[in-house]
């Protein structure tokens, strides 16, 4: 003889608790750009180490190339000179 078991009830999942639902709130921008500086080579005077190239019509590279001469400075000081202050103004 063969004994019959009971069918299981099927129980719903539990859910663990947790946010409601719906799409995650994005990151802001400024979070996201510190997560990726984070990354980078520090350098003394709270700095940090980026390394990148840059297209640009040769035009432009030559008038940005005389300018540092002028300055008698190196073309990457210069456009971090100008990068920082087109941030700064934006800032203002």
């Amino acid at each position: 003889m063969t004994s019959m078991s009971r069918p299981r009830k099927s129980t719903p999942a539990r859910r663990a608790p947790g946010p409601p639902k719906g799409k995650a709130p994005k990151p802001l921008a400024e979070e996201l750009a510190r997560d990726a500086v984070a990354h980078e080579k520090t350098t003394p005077g709270d700095r940090v180490e980026m390394t990148f190239k840059v297209r640009l019509r040769r035009p432009v590279a030559e008038a940005l190339t005389a300018w540092a001469v002028r300055e008698e400075t190196y073309l990457a000081a210069l456009v971090a000179e100008i990068l920082e202050s087109a941030v700064a103004n934006r800032k203002a």
